[in-house]
């Protein structure tokens, strides 16, 4: 479910945060999801409790998960509308970079070609 990487120099409360964000973008955890309770994940990452409580927290914050007294931690409606700020976001950023790139002299044709160059490492086969 969830794999961290020690040689990452960001905290493992933001790793743990960002995979269950992960999970909730693909739809794996999906709205009213109970997550694991801290304790349990803890002893499954074999790390602290406390870096759960962090990451849970952090995701309430953001109303990405929701917590029921007694009950445990569940995945909020709010992911869903998290994911396409997130999207929205990246778009704009995209667009900035592009925007850049042209200034630089990059055409069309290199930009397209980029962007298939990145897809196909995403999917994991190197082409040019």
């Amino acid at each position: 479910m969830i794999v961290l990487d020690y040689r990452d120099r960001r905290p493992l409360y933001e790793q743990v945060t960002e995979r269950l964000e992960e999970l909730m973008f693909q739809e794996i955890l999906t709205e009213n999801t109970k997550l694991p309770s801290v304790r349990s994940l803890a002893t499954e990452l074999s790390i602290n409790p406390n870096t759960i409580q962090r990451a849970y927290s952090e995701l309430e914050k953001a109303g990405v998960i929701y917590a029921v007294k007694g009950k445990g931690n569940f995945v909020a409606d709010d992911a869903a509308k998290l994911k396409e700020e997130k999207l929205r976001a990246l778009l704009d950023a995209l667009a900035q970079q592009v925007i850049q790139a042209m200034e630089l002299g990059a055409t069309e044709e290199q930009l397209e070609q980029w962007l298939r160059q990145t897809i196909q490492r995403r999917k994991g086969g190197e082409k040019a």
